[in-house]
């Protein structure tokens, strides 16, 4: 049974203070953005989590091993270094998307997110070092079979990236409501999926499912690990056999 550990970071009061006291330049709010994801993500990788951006605004994390202190030191450093703040609230549950439900509503709970004086919000509880096991993170890497021969050598950029966007957001809708899983495009083609308990059967439903719905054909490795980061390179292994032997998914474990 996996036992997932999410954290939603969610910067303070950011559109009004996009416009305050009058708008900003749109590029410079793109180069903020892209750096304070830049920062979270190697804060929380080097302690073994995965972060993803999903609107910039607020930021999803797989933190199993990160603590509350070193939530603490994070919403510190970026408070001291940023022009605007964070709040963050941490749960667990069964499945990624109980976890991000909780950790969801602890931020709510202490006000909206344009609440002027809503600051620095760090609530939640994590997975106790006592209680972690080698299955409490499940990991898929899905991409997009030959996407390079399919889509990228025949098409122009922006047509070959709503061919993988649509595969992605039909990865995404089916793996949330069908599985409980939180899925994030990661770049070129790659999409990575935070699991509950999955086996080979209903990963290979959602293959199908896309092929289906979307006409893009996708493989599939996943890993489990005591972290976001080993089950990743398990994963990564997983799809590196899917690559090699021309199968569709490949468990690690």
């Amino acid at each position: 049974m996996t036992n997932t550990q999410v954290t939603l970071v969610q910067i303070d009061n950011y559109g009004p203070w996009t416009v305050t006291p009058e708008p900003r330049r749109e590029a410079d709010l793109q180069t903020m953005q892209s750096r304070l994801y830049a920062d979270i993500s190697q804060f929380v990788g080097n302690r073994g989590g995965y972060v993803f951006f999903t609107r910039f605004d607020n930021m999803i994390a797989v933190t199993n091993g990160v603590d509350l202190e070193d939530h603490a030191l994070l919403r510190e450093s970026v408070g001291n270094r940023y022009p605007v703040t964070l709040s963050l609230g941490v749960a667990t549950g069964t499945t990624p998307v109980q976890a991000l439900e909780d950790a969801t509503g602890l931020l709510q709970d202490a006000g909206s997110a344009q609440d002027k004086n809503r600051r620095e919000v760090l609530d939640g509880r994590i997975v106790g070092e006592e209680f972690r096991t080698p299955e409490d993170v499940q990991i898929a890497h899905f991409d997009v079979v030959n996407a390079t021969g399919q889509y990228t050598d025949r098409l122009n950029a922006f047509d070959t990236f709503i061919e993988i966007e649509q595969g992605y957001a039909a990865l995404m809708k089916y793996m949330r409501h069908t599985h409980d899983s939180l899925s994030f495009f990661v770049g070129g083609d790659n999409v990575i999926a935070v699991c509950p308990d999955l086996e080979a059967a209903e990963y290979e439903d959602a293959v199908a499912h896309v092929e289906e719905t979307a006409g893009v054909t996708l493989q599939v490795g996943a890993g489990r690990a005591r972290s976001a980061h080993e089950a990743g390179i398990a994963a990564k292994h997983a799809l590196e056999t899917c690559r090699a032997d021309g199968s569709r998914v490949e468990l690690e474990w």
